[in-house]
């Protein structure tokens, strides 16, 4: 009656949720919460505390940086955009160069994913203050090279992607930060889509990946195995 509302949900799961308000049929965001990127939209988000969430905690470590870059991709022809890790310490020793993992988001999501809801900055801090990884690169980029709507992801050419990624996403990387620029330094994860795209791009690729991530979606078997040339002999890990 006083035009306030108050809103119950059921217990959530731990973690990061989307979530949206809809008032007379429109769905917008919460105009009090922070903005992420999913469901193909800028909306609101809410964190629900999780029991390890003390390896994506913002702790008393060095820290690196997540920066943000701009590329020109001649095969899309637009200025594409992409976020790098570069781990602590990353510009104060010249001389020292670093393995690369490319990684992809899932569908509905974007290049902000892996490092605003994800926290991979703050997860390579802490792994790497506790000696549990070794200091390398981290490139997020959008996923997507057409406009592809909600329902349409079989309409997706993974190929268009591909080229952005492995023939001028990859070159200017390491044209302009300090990277180990050989085949056995460089890997790909995905989740979701971006598995399918990490699955799709390595295997026709085996000259430039040797570590695979596929995070709840694609999957290698033994036929994948058997039916790609090279792959026992260049593969390193496959997870």
């Amino acid at each position: 009656e006083e035009g306030a509302w108050i809103g119950y949900s059921r217990p959530l799961d731990e973690g990061f949720h989307y979530y949206e308000l809809i008032i007379d049929g429109a769905h917008v965001p919460d105009p009090n919460s922070r903005y992420y990127f999913g469901a193909m939209r800028w909306g609101s988000g809410i964190e629900i505390p999780a029991h390890d969430r003390e390896f994506y905690a913002l702790k008393n470590v060095p820290h690196g940086q997540v920066r943000e870059i701009y590329f020109h991709s001649e095969s899309t022809d637009a200025e594409r955009r992409a976020f790098v890790y570069t781990p602590p310490g990353y510009d104060d020793d010249q001389d020292q160069r670093y393995p690369v993992l490319y990684l992809q988001h899932g569908w509905g999501e974007n290049e902000y994913g892996w490092s605003v809801q994800g926290h991979a900055g703050l997860i390579m801090d802490n792994l790497i203050a506790e000696g549990k990884s070794k200091p390398f690169i981290i490139v997020m980029t959008y996923g997507m090279t057409n406009e592809v709507r909600m329902g349409g992801l079989r309409n997706f050419d993974i190929k268009d992607f591909e080229t952005v990624l492995v023939d001028e996403l990859v070159p200017y990387v390491d044209g302009n930060f300090r990277t180990l620029t050989d085949q056995p330094n460089r890997a790909m994860a995905g989740l979701s889509m971006g598995s399918m795209e990490t699955k799709s791009i390595t295997l026709r690729n085996l000259d430039k990946f040797s570590h695979i991530g596929l995070f709840s979606g694609a999957t290698i078997g033994r036929e994948d195995v058997e039916n790609t040339d090279g792959f026992k002999d260049k593969v390193d890990l496959v997870f």
